[in-house]
């Protein structure tokens, strides 16, 4: 015959005051983990958004990033004319050669400045990036020194709000615009026109990369094999979403460091839960004893007992998920990226995150209680009924 689950719950609402405690030390470790794996998520979400399956970005071969790539004006006529690439409406090929920065900018939280990428294009690098949205003043003039910042940049950096000045290359460029550009990584991002960027960092003749624009994604599959197989060339193509998908290797330490923490903050809740545990044993013997008395199998008592920690540590994560939701939920934050400048993006504390947070607690409820519910299992009725 089972213990009901009632008891164990009526011995943690006696206990109250040891429980929060306890429930407090194990949430405090999901939490820790919930940030990391929201962090990442959060980060993902913006990359995974910023990548159109039709959409190829062409580098130097051996380049991992837009920043540290070489392209010519020369390699790009071949480039744009090759089978397969879409054409915009007035029959042009949809191929943009672009040119990629960084620049320092003086920001909300680090007035010494944080790295932001400057991206020089022509007007149909805008036209392959359907979303783009101005949100506020107008895009730039090509000809000018006028840029358009986007939304995560002007919020975190008060030196490109609309209207100011920024100063890099030769001289002042006026912000004209906020783009708003969704979930994607180029609300991180500064747009200008491409030539007057190339002029003013010397780079004319050898800029960073281009972006071309397939017609299927059959196509655009063949279309990379084409580029990467091309020795004329001699580029490196990938589908922009894979592009974006390897930014993610930027955010691998905080990943590692947060396991790191979350393990070893998992060992020290566990214990907690077993002293717990170990405590309850020792104040209970007489009612031990006295539920062998009523008939209750030492099977029973143990599985009360590991039932109540994981009830414990159960309530512990919920505590967590809780403190993670409110704390970080939709929290804007920062990371370096492969292009050695930040990118913003948003944690997000998603169900699943929240259910494996709860899992993870669970499982420290188990580890915690198997053998303090072991030994209470263990009492002889006569040794138990005579401990006080």
């Amino acid at each position: 015959m089972a213990i009901p689950v009632t008891y164990n719950l009526r011995n943690l609402v006696v206990r109250k005051t040891t429980t929060l405690m306890t429930a407090l030390g194990i949430a405090l470790t999901v939490a820790v983990l919930l940030a990391m794996m929201s962090l990442l998520a959060g980060l993902r979400a913006t990359l995974s958004a910023s990548g159109d399956p039709l959409q190829i970005v062409v580098m130097r071969k051996g380049s991992e990033s837009e920043l540290v790539s070489n392209f010519t004006r020369q390699q790009f006529q071949d480039l744009k004319f090759k089978a397969g690439i879409a054409r915009a409406q007035n029959g042009d090929p949809m191929a943009s050669l672009e040119v990629v920065t960084v620049i320092n900018l003086p920001g909300v939280d680090a007035p010494e400045g944080n790295n932001v990428t400057l991206r020089g294009l022509s007007p149909i690098g805008i036209e392959m990036r359907p979303s783009l949205k101005i949100s506020a003043g107008r895009w730039f003039d090509p000809g000018k020194r006028e840029v358009v910042v986007g939304k995560s940049v002007a919020q975190n950096y008060p030196g490109a709000a609309l209207g100011k000045r920024l100063t890099f290359g030769r001289g002042d460029w006026e912000v004209v615009g906020v783009m708003d550009a969704g979930q994607t990584a180029q609300n991180s991002e500064i747009f200008a026109g491409l030539n007057q960027v190339a002029s003013d960092l010397q780079r004319e003749d050898v800029l960073s990369s281009a972006l071309v624009r397939a017609t299927d994604t059959v196509t655009a599959a063949a279309l990379v094999k084409s580029i990467n197989d091309d020795q004329r060339l001699n580029m490196n193509a990938v589908s922009e979403k894979e592009y974006y998908a390897l930014q993610t290797v930027s955010a691998r330490p905080i990943e590692y460091l947060g396991v790191f923490v979350s393990i070893v903050m998992a060992i020290g809740s566990s214990f907690a839960a077993m002293n717990t545990m170990y405590a309850a044993v020792a104040r209970r013997a007489r009612e031990i004893g006295t539920l062998r008395v009523l008939g209750f199998s030492r099977g029973s008592i143990l599985l009360s007992f590991f039932i109540e920690s994981v009830l414990l540590a159960g309530l512990g994560g919920v505590l967590g998920c809780l403190l993670a939701f409110i704390a970080l939920n939709g929290k804007a934050t920062g990371i370096g990226s492969t292009t050695f400048s930040e990118l913003a993006f948003s944690f997000r504390v998603t169900p699943q995150i929240m259910l494996a947070g709860i899992v993870f607690a669970s499982v420290l409820g188990a580890v915690g209680g198997v053998f303090p519910a072991s030994s209470a299992a263990r009492k002889e009725i006569l040794v138990a009924l005579r401990e006080v």
